[in-house]
């Protein structure tokens, strides 16, 4: 039987599975960002059951973080359906 953090963890590589080299690159430049836009939209990979979310000027942890803009329209379309609860939170 999986823990929860293997089932976390196996939801986390399925998704940068999807990137590809492009987007794994925009995603290692967004990593060096000092803070996110006020509405960014973006997944926190240690944290992925709490859905998309909208940065609101409070501090996010970069490393872990993967931005809407930072990938295509249809990977991030096609991540949503591998997260537990992709809902947008504000």
């Amino acid at each position: 039987m999986k823990t929860g953090k293997e089932s976390d963890y196996e939801t986390r590589e399925s998704i940068l599975k999807l990137l590809s080299d492009n987007e794994l690159a925009s995603v290692s430049t967004a990593e060096t960002a000092t803070r996110l836009s006020d509405g960014d939209e973006y997944l926190d990979l240690d944290k992925l059951d709490q859905g998309v979310l909208r940065a609101s000027g409070a501090a996010v942890p970069m490393g872990r973080v993967l931005t809407k803009k930072a990938v295509q329209g249809n990977t991030w379309n096609t991540i949503l359906t591998k997260l537990p609860t992709p809902v947008v939170r504000s």
